[in-house]
């Protein structure tokens, strides 16, 4: 019987089959592709699901279907591994605040290049609106132009108190990826958006102006019968995972369409003579995307 994967502990799988809600175990040990994972089935998966012949009303996993897509990072825990945040998915929506906590730069664009290597669509809504001074405010709009400019759809809001008409049409007809910092609202928006989910929500640490974790596992909500939304736990950092530094520029929407013009057709994009794409910085690519893409480059996010 074929089910989708709404809820992973690591152990035990929730799963959907038609109406029914089911709770399956893995039969043997899965991989993908030989791939080093920590979690071999991810929410969103399409999988298999069997009675248990041992166990009255246990059910067991016996197969994954191929994926579509995916989202992964490096594994935070296990060097040399991957962890498979989400599967299946039609966009990637990224939760931002510019402070309790702050999400830097570097994190927007790691989150972005993740998704650009599937070419799932990307969006980033800004939370805590009413924290904000005139000059956060001001660099809010220009973030927003900076995103916007390369593709990216960018929102402002204040989830706590409600989510406008605008930020709930994001979510229709989708199966979206929520990610972000913890702290940064996910968990709140989920609530706005599916009040039954009743996803704890804790205050921001004064200490450490970070995030309190609230989400231990990945789980799907159903918003309607047509959109559906899963809620991750909270990224500290996000170390990519299955990108070359020759490929990364492809996952820069504005770099993208420079490449083949520079002198070197390996070139990429330093410290080379002739480069297109550093000649561009500043026009058609914002310095502060170049900037991250230099740091990806050189390693300095801890990148695998």
């Amino acid at each position: 019987m074929k089910a989708l994967v709404i809820k992973s502990t690591g152990l035990w799988y929730e799963v959907m089959a038609g109406q029914d809600r089911l709770m399956a175990r893995l039969r043997g040990k899965f991989k993908l592709e030989d791939k080093k994972l920590t979690n071999p089935i991810a929410v969103g998966d399409w999988v298999e699901v069997d009675p248990n012949d041992q166990v009255d009303g246990e059910w067991v996993i016996s197969k994954i279907y191929e994926r579509n897509n995916y989202v992964i990072r490096a594994s935070p825990r296990k060097k040399g591994h991957d962890h498979i945040i989400a599967s299946n998915i039609d966009q990637g929506v990224l939760i931002v605040t510019l402070k309790k906590p702050r999400t830097s730069i570097g994190f927007i664009d790691r989150f972005l290049i993740t998704l650009e290597s599937f070419r799932i669509p990307g969006i980033i809504l800004f939370n805590k609106e009413d924290l904000y001074t005139k000059k956060e405010l001001q660099k809010y709009e220009e973030l927003k132009e900076v995103y916007e400019k390369v593709g990216y759809q960018v929102a402002l809001g204040q989830f706590e108190t409600g989510v406008s008409d605008l930020v709930k049409s994001l979510f229709l007809n989708k199966k979206s990826l929520l990610s972000g910092h913890s702290g940064a609202g996910k968990s709140t928006l989920i609530n706005q958006l599916i009040p039954e989910a009743t996803q704890e929500v804790k205050e921001v640490s004064g200490f450490a102006n970070k995030g309190v974790h609230t989400t231990t596992f990945a789980e799907l909500f159903y918003l309607d019968n047509k959109s559906t939304i899963i809620d991750t736990p909270g990224i500290k950092e996000l170390g990519l995972s299955e990108i070359e530094n020759e490929e990364l520029a492809h996952y820069f929407p504005e770099m993208r369409q420079l490449l083949g013009k520079c002198k070197f057709h390996n070139c990429l994009h330093e410290n080379e003579p002739g480069c297109v794409v550093k000649d561009q910085v500043g026009e058609v690519i914002s310095k502060s995307r170049y900037e991250s893409y230099l740091s990806i480059l050189r390693n300095e996010d801890g990148r695998k």
